[in-house]
């Protein structure tokens, strides 16, 4: 599964790339990368570029392009890493992204790399590309498993009657990499032997409209044609730019025409012309086992997307992965030792007294040092509280993610997720949410529409806790089951609530959901520990520099009395709800730390000015606050300060709303926990 921030580290490899880095401007030739997630792309990426890679923005989108430069035996050539694609038709941003790429740059070779094992379901697109006339290499990855599978491929007569090279390739091994790279030195090959015949009328349609249009770039008039037929939004929009309303008619006429005559969408027609195709290239060069439904894989599997058996597993692997590994390990024992044992007592000192005998003003000592210094505050809250926690949290994820394990969560709780505006996809930046909200709040940049990466947005600022702040809440609470009771399920229910009326009110169609599952297997160490190291990396270069101004901005709020002020404001409201004038202070803390803030009401706790009813109401309202500056930071980035200042300003309205009914509740039921 490609993540947006997997590529700022690539390791060196044996494929004969160069050893010195260079511009990638001066690479003559690109080669392009396209194919579905899931099928070893980025594997592939890695062992053709090396370390010397950059990762990009595609204009005007979110999508981020990672580019590298590669050696091959006769020149060296500029690799591109496209996002997820299944088809030339695209619904996703991604995919348009991709299918812009593939006809804008002129590529020396497109690599279509694709499971071997679902080969029937991925040629179709194999086959469109090359229709097209782009420069096709055909890149059979996964072979090894699809050879356990007991799936026999005849890579020299496929090659032979597709017209271009077939490579099989083991990308997480390097095997087949460097026959890749000889092959890729030769020159394209001639023009495809393989033409879809799409049937009488849609081939009628598209020879009269093929006649009526030019090229666009790279894209043939055929295969323009094609997509005009089967609607494509972005055809048809650049077709009325070149033509106007009038001059465009004509064409949209005869794709009106054609969908009339065949008595459906045309591009049923087309779809069902490529399986055609695909299944009779297949049944000359491919043999296919029958199922084995006794192996092990198999029936793990099944159990994995049943939801009787799929949501328990999901339990155990929250339980052992997140709260055990990254709550218990990570925001436990590394914390306390890096906290406590380095910054506390080492770090922080030293830190001090630098500062004192620096500056002889106390004011701009205070700037770097003191309580909310940025090093004693910003950068020990990055390095010693939070680093920990999502490093550890970024290996978990990482083991899941090479597992094969995440698609098959996204697919079991998709139908759920149908009902809050959103898909399956958005397991991901949801999931991560619990290791960190600012990185998950980027990574929802990959989720399909606009509308569903909103949503995701206002429920990761509102209902889903960070593991720095869940960890302190849970220890909180962990003293009265009931108290933990009430948190989880008030929290739950907010999330569930507005998330149903979020797809309810904001416009926009249902979302569509479709994922390629990769078989399961056990995570490869080298492959974890890239992830996990590309993903800290992204940590220290996106994330810290937000916690530093986290910090100027709480000194510049303590020095001009801003800070005292905001104080002041909220603790008519904090009385409104049923705490203590003191929790002012803590949920504002919260805002530039969410570990910090709960840290806030563990202190009015142990100094007895919280009781059990308001400990819970306390709690609840936190978790529901702002969220913390570096993530109202990322959200600004994303989606503008427009939006971001009407989701701020709707949570802390929800949060103090859903504070004071719970204490109300709490009070009518006489219930003192």
């Amino acid at each position: 599964m490609r993540m947006p921030f997997i590529s700022v580290f690539r390791k060196a490899t044996a494929s004969g790339c160069r050893g010195e880095q260079q511009s990638l401007h001066e690479a003559a030739d690109k080669l392009i990368i396209v194919g579905p997630p899931n099928v070893g792309k980025s594997a592939l990426f890695n062992r053709l570029t090396g370390r010397y890679v950059t990762v990009s923005n595609y204009p005007g989108t979110t999508v981020e392009i990672a580019k590298g430069l590669c050696k091959l035996p006769n020149r060296e050539v500029e690799v591109v890493d496209t996002p997820g694609m299944y088809s030339l038709l695209p619904i996703t941003d991604e995919e348009r992204v991709a299918r812009d790429m593939l006809f804008q740059a002129a590529p020396a070779f497109v690599l279509h790399v694709i499971d071997a094992k679902n080969i029937e379901r991925m040629l179709g697109l194999t086959l469109q590309m090359s229709e097209s006339g782009l420069p096709v290499v055909l890149v059979l990855n996964m072979f090894d498993e699809a050879k356990r599978a007991g799936i026999r491929i005849d890579c020299r007569q496929l090659e032979s009657i597709l017209g271009f090279p077939v490579v099989p390739t083991v990308a997480t091994t390097g095997e087949g990499v460097q026959a890749l790279m000889e092959r890729l030195a030769q020159p394209a090959s001639a023009p495809p032997r393989v033409k879809v015949n799409y049937g009488s009328v849609p081939e009628r349609a598209i020879a009269d409209i093929s006649a009526r249009i030019e090229w666009r770039r790279a894209m043939a008039p055929r295969t323009r044609a094609i997509l005009l037929l089967q609607g494509d939004a972005d055809e048809t929009d650049h077709l009325l730019e070149e033509k106007g309303k009038a001059g465009a008619e004509p064409v949209l006429r005869l794709v009106r025409d054609a969908a009339a005559e065949l008595g459906h969408p045309p591009q049923h027609d087309v779809a069902a012309a490529l399986k055609a195709n695909v299944d009779e290239i297949l049944g000359k060069v491919a043999m296919f086992p029958g199922k084995h439904e006794s192996e092990f894989a198999d029936r793990l599997d099944r159990l994995c997307l049943s939801p009787w058996t799929g949501i328990p597993l999901l339990v155990l692997v929250l339980y052992f992965g997140v709260y055990q590994f990254v709550g218990k390990f990570g925001a436990g024992v590394c914390v306390d030792f890096v906290e406590h044992h380095i910054f506390e007592h080492r770090v922080n000192p030293w830190v001090d007294h630098a500062a004192e005998a620096i500056f002889p003003w106390p004011v701009l000592a205070a700037l770097f040092a003191g309580d909310f210094g940025i090093i004693t505050l910003g950068i020990r809250y990055a390095v010693a509280i939070i680093l920990p926690i999502v490093g550890t949290f970024f290996i978990a994820f990482s083991i899941l993610e090479d597992s094969g394990y995440l698609p098959r969560l996204a697919l079991l709780i998709d139908r759920v997720f149908k009902k809050i505006g959103l898909n399956g996809r958005a397991v991901i930046p949801l999931v991560l949410g619990l290791g960190c909200d600012t990185m998950a709040t980027m990574v929802t940049r990959t989720l399909e529409t606009k509308r569903e990466r909103i949503i995701a947005t206002i429920l990761l600022a509102l209902a889903i806790p960070c593991s720095a702040q869940m960890g302190v809440i849970i220890a909180l609470l962990a003293g009265t089951p009931y108290s933990l009771l009430i948190w989880t399920s008030v929290v739950g229910a907010v999330f569930l609530l507005v998330g149903m009326l979020a797809a309810r009110i904001m416009p926009g169609e249902r979302p569509v959901f479709y994922i390629e599952l990769p078989p399961l297997r056990f995570p490869k160490l080298g492959n974890v520990l890239i992830k996990t190291y590309t993903r800290i990396a992204w940590y220290f270069k996106e994330v810290l520099p937000m916690f530093i101004v986290a910090s100027i901005l709480i000194w510049v709020g303590r020095v001009t009395g801003g800070f005292q002020l905001a104080v002041s404001a909220l603790e008519p409201v904090v009385r409104w709800i049923g705490l203590p004038t003191d929790a002012a202070v803590a949920l504002l803390f919260g805002f530039f730390r969410r570990d910090y803030g709960s840290a806030g009401l563990y202190d009015l706790q142990k100094h007895g000015l919280l009781t059990g009813n308001q400990l819970v109401v306390a709690a609840i309202t936190l978790t529901l606050f702002l969220p913390c500056i570096a993530q109202f930071l990322m959200m600004k980035k994303e989606h503008g300060i427009k939006l971001t200042l009407s989701i701020s300003a709707f949570i802390v309205v929800l949060a103090f709303g859903v504070g004071f009914s719970t204490n109300t509740v709490l009070n009518i039921l006489g219930i003192a926990l």
